[in-house]
């Protein structure tokens, strides 16, 4: 094979041939065309040309959805070609333009899901001049275009953070990233991102995004039922916060320990939701605010204070809704669905879960699609309800928390063969 591969290597054009080479250093699985022009650093039209080249060849597979790929063997084969032909310096730049590359495109797509939340990154110089092709008549949706690009992605994240003079972009990638598990929970995906951000924050020595992105990774941790580690992540979290002294970032830190508490210490998750309140407030930051107030709605409702997790969760709700932040509504209206099938209010809870679910899919946020479906279950087996719904739902559920490697799965794989349901 080797063979085989030399000779079509030979007959390739020096540009060509040193697309290929270069190539085979990209960190992805799969390339489009702008990310081949990029990682040669090469005009667009002549990348292009040079693409249809390898094709032709029989070097590189182009995928039914316009990016290009190579087989396992000729990958190795570019490689070897890049490490005999290319200086070591080469490959260093590569990363560099790719990483910067992918920056880019996933901080669009980041703020084309969610302009308005919580970042570190100050990004406003890389994207000046990037054209938005999220914003664009026909452009791709960001957040498929995450979910097709994101094993890339996290291929980039690694080869990033061994360069050491990518930290800052590394941390700057991660952040950016999550925006996609916010909606789509690949579980270990998200944590091995934010494990690479967040040490690549320290070493760069930015204490606001080191806090950030360790507080962000106590979620994946804690699903995954990992909750010592949750809590070491929080510590170090909370001691970055400080030394930042970024009110909204130790506001989020204090978010995230209430939602590790709320498993053990409702009284102690509802001072942690609280303190995240003032000191968003004191930040002039409403949205932050709603959040740990939707939070703490929960926590009332775990602690039956159902009326005054009523009243909390929809205000809420309510400040969402004037944010247009559609998908936190939605996932506090599930929040107050739960809470009035609680109070045995069983139509109010079916309504408030129902129209939950359907916004919720509307704009992709499965996971959160899956933990409606499980408390509209819950309510109607509860109240007597067609089981045949009861068992769609929860069908549902689980195909979602399969796909994301979820641990809760296990749990509704049992409830379905007719075992006893975990409590909740």
């Amino acid at each position: 094979m080797a063979a085989a591969f030399d000779l079509a290597y030979r007959e390739l054009d020096p540009e060509t041939a040193r697309l290929y080479r270069l190539l085979g250093w990209h960190p992805g699985a799969t390339f489009d065309a702008g990310v081949a022009a990029v990682a040669a650093d090469l005009d667009p039209g002549r990348t292009a040309d040079a693409l249809d080249a390898l094709t032709r060849a029989s070097l590189l597979e182009e995928t039914p959805d316009g990016r290009f790929r190579f087989h396992d063997l000729v990958r190795l084969h570019a490689r070897e070609r890049a490490t005999e032909e290319e200086g070591p310096a080469e490959r260093t730049a590569l990363v560099g333009r790719v990483t910067l590359h992918y920056l880019a495109l996933t901080a669009l797509a980041d703020r084309a899901v969610l302009l308005d939340r919580l970042r570190i990154a100050d990004l406003a110089r890389l994207l000046a001049d990037v054209p938005d092709p999220f914003a664009a008549e026909g452009g791709p949706k960001p957040l498929a275009w995450l979910e097709a690009e994101h094993r890339n992605i996290l291929g980039v994240l690694r080869a990033a953070a061994r360069e050491e003079a990518l930290h800052t972009e590394v941390w700057q990638l991660a952040e950016a990233f999550t925006v996609l598990f916010f909606h789509h929970r690949h579980l270990g995906d998200w944590r091995e991102s934010l494990e690479l951000g967040a040490a690549a924050a320290a070493e760069a020595m930015v204490p606001a995004a080191e806090a950030r992105l360790r507080s962000l990774l106590s979620r994946p941790l804690m699903d995954l039922g990992e909750y010592e580690a949750a809590r070491r992540e929080l510590d170090a979290a909370e001691a970055c916060a400080e030394v930042s002294d970024h009110l909204v970032v130790r506001a989020s830190v204090q978010e995230f320990s209430g939602r590790y508490w709320d498993r053990t210490d409702p009284v102690r998750a509802m001072e942690a939701y609280r303190n995240a309140i003032d000191l968003n407030t004191a930040a002039h930051e409403g949205r932050g605010a709603a959040i740990a107030s939707y939070f703490l709605g929960c926590a009332q409702d775990a602690a039956e204070a159902h009326r005054e997790a009523l009243h909390t969760l929809r205000g809420a709700h309510d400040e969402f809704v004037a944010r247009n932040d559609l998908r936190m509504a939605a996932r506090a209206q599930v929040a107050i669905g739960i809470a009035h099938g609680r109070l045995d209010e069983t139509d109010a809870a079916v309504r408030a879960l129902s129209e939950a679910i359907e916004i919720l899919e509307k704009k992709k946020a499965t996971h959160y699609v899956a933990q409606a479906l499980v408390a509209l279950a819950d309510i109607q087996e509860s109240s007597q309800g067609d089981p045949h719904q009861v068992r769609a739902h929860l069908e549902r559920a689980l195909e979602i928390y399969e796909a994301g490697g979820s641990p809760l799965a296990e749990e509704l794989r049992t409830r379905l063969a007719g075992g006893e349901p975990t409590a909740r």
